[in-house]
């Protein structure tokens, strides 16, 4: 009889001790909801399914994301530091010419057009697949935590990192409403399962993850939809003059690559109606723009009515989608060209010149292409390389320089070519440079350059009867506007403040569990165990625990120990480590 017990009573112990076991593995599974790592590659059973499965898990690793975030970060080096084909063209063939070696080379690997390039979108490709294929199984999951309940309390309470134990007089019944009523006032998911109280906290960590992977794609996203379809271009525009949003209008203009030439750009015009600039006239700040402002009237579409606006530095005027920035400002000299005979060739005509330094020292050139004759009728072209200073620092022989932005005392430098431009040439030219390969130099008496600096109302003649230049007593001013349109950005913002708040979260924010288990003793005293488990370990878990057990103490007091005396009141007892507890 005892022979045949003992194999079925071994069996149930068996049993008993693996549903025990699977208790506990179900209730100190990894809180989170980060992939399992499958098995590694080699073995008999891999197939190509296997393999499969394997790279599919290596590619939406963490690990792997990580590699590829820091790679398409690395592939953008190139790109600001390398002229780019699609932001300025001519950089890009100055470069080439510059570095014979390094320019077919570049060229081969893209460089020149970093951000549209094979291998470049490849990455971006490889890193939207990862986090997509990472985010889609730990939402799934994350959803199948909320809508499931914690597990139930294992079976030895004093495994866990924390633990803390005592003897009550209170009923096991009674303890275990007040610990599920105390749970719930501290926004615990709690419920009762057999003689414990199960409870968990802090789901805000995992969604805090989930957040800042859907907010990188986001931002992804926001950057590739910027960098498709954005345009920006800038136009240098005089007092008086306007500018209406078509490609021939635009100085420079760049765009992505599915940016649509034809409709892509919105319908409006505007005209500059004054420029104001005033500078901080004394003290360590000397010359500081005080008042940096555009105002400007506009209309959108072809009709629209005319609407007023001021640009300033950082405050952009916006139409439809359009944003129209204040990025420069300049002078332009107004000169009267003369012929031979005496005719007018240019009559005050404002000339840009383009500023070199803060105190808006400013260098260009005067082209007279068309309609210029000598005294013996013959057609011919004039240049002038042109040198400005709205403030004049001094009367000596050296290189002119500005001593202060504004306009307080104006002098002009000129010197003197005439020949051809190279405008009939079809290359591309500089309106701001002087191209003097094919043209001869005015000579004066000394047989040098002719070169003259001019005050306001002053004229320089050219030698043998060849016309004359003026500097009226006028000088213009001009603002140069970047236009730019670039949709995404307002969703990658979103994306990056909502990949903070998610980080945020997910590094501040500790999920963990917590359990409270009553038995009633034979001696009818009920033992009161609490255990809490943490994704990992921190001194704050047992701290928690200690205010939990704290708290429910103070409803069920512990009994007094019936081996000492009873001389004064059970302290409550203090959350431990596990290995303290189990000492103990």
């Amino acid at each position: 009889m005892s022979k045949t017990n003992v194999p079925e009573e071994a069996a149930q112990e068996a049993g008993q001790q693996a549903a025990q076991e699977a208790t506990e593995r179900e209730a100190t599974a990894q809180l989170s909801t980060a992939p399992q790592e499958d098995r590694t590659p080699g073995s008999a059973t891999f197939g190509v399914i296997g393999w499969a499965r394997w790279f599919w898990r290596q590619l939406t690793s963490m690990r792997v994301a990580l590699i590829l975030l820091f790679l398409l970060s690395l592939g953008a080096i190139p790109g600001s530091l390398i002229p780019q084909s699609g932001t300025d063209q001519m950089k890009v063939d100055a470069f080439k010419k510059a570095h014979e070696h390094l320019g077919p080379l570049y060229d081969k690997l893209g460089l020149f057009h970093v951000y549209s390039s094979v291998w470049f979108s490849a990455i971006y490709i490889l890193l939207f697949v990862s986090l997509i294929g990472c985010i889609i199984p730990r939402t799934w999951q994350f959803v199948g935590q909320l809508r499931g309940r914690p597990p139930g309390a294992p079976g030895r309470l004093d495994r866990m990192p924390a633990y803390a134990t005592w003897r009550t007089e209170a009923g096991a019944d009674e303890v275990r409403a007040a610990a599920l009523t105390m749970m719930k006032k501290r926004r615990y998911r709690s419920h009762v399962v057999g003689s414990a109280v199960a409870a968990e906290k802090g789901y805000l960590r995992e969604a805090g993850n989930l957040i800042f992977h859907i907010a990188l794609i986001v931002m992804l996203v926001g950057f590739a939809t910027g960098q498709l379809f954005k345009s920006d271009g800038t136009k240098l525009v005089l007092e008086g003059d306007g500018f209406a949003n078509t490609l021939s209008q635009y100085d420079d203009f760049s765009s992505g690559n599915l940016f649509d030439k034809d409709t892509g750009l919105a319908p409006f015009s505007f005209t500059l109606k004054d420029f104001t600039g005033t500078y901080e006239r004394s003290g360590p700040n000397k010359g500081t723009a005080r008042t940096y402002k555009a105002d400007v009237t506009y209309s959108e579409g072809s009709d629209g009515a005319e609407k007023k606006a001021t640009i300033k530095v950082n405050e952009p005027l916006k139409i439809d989608g359009t944003k129209i920035f204040l990025s420069g400002h300049g002078y332009a000299p107004v000169v009267t060209v003369r012929d031979g005979k005496g005719k007018i060739v240019s009559d005050h005509t404002p000339v840009p010149l383009l500023p070199i330094d803060s105190n808006q020292t400013s260098t260009g050139a005067i082209k007279i292409m068309d309609g210029y004759r000598d005294k013996d009728g013959r057609k011919d072209q004039l240049g002038f390389n042109a040198f400005f200073v709205p403030t004049f620092a001094g009367s000596g022989k050296g290189n002119m320089f500005s001593q202060f932005p504004a306009l307080d005392f104006p002098v002009l430098a000129l010197s003197a070519y005439h020949g051809s431009l190279g405008v009939d040439s079809g290359l591309p030219q500089n309106v701001y440079q002087l191209d003097t390969t094919n043209m001869k130099k005015f000579e004066d008496s000394k047989g040098e350059l002719l070169k003259k600096r001019l005050l306001p109302g002053e004229t320089m003649k050219l030698p043998n009867g060849a016309g004359s230049i003026t500097f009226e007593k006028d000088v213009q001013e001009w603002a140069t506007f970047e236009i730019a349109k670039q949709p995404g950005t307002g969703w990658a913002l979103t994306g990056a403040i909502a990949a903070i708040a998610g980080l945020v979260g997910s590094l501040f924010i500790q999920r963990r569990r917590v359990w409270v288990r009553t038995t009633a003793g034979a001696d009818g005293v009920t033992v009161v165990e609490m255990a809490g488990l943490g994704r990992s370990e921190s001194a704050k878990l047992p701290e928690e625990l200690g205010r939990l057990v704290e708290q429910l103490h103070a409803q069920a007091p512990s009994a007094p120990d019936p081996d000492e005396p009873d001389t004064e009141t059970p302290e409550p007892p203090t959350a431990v480590p596990a290995a303290e507890g189990a000492e103990k």
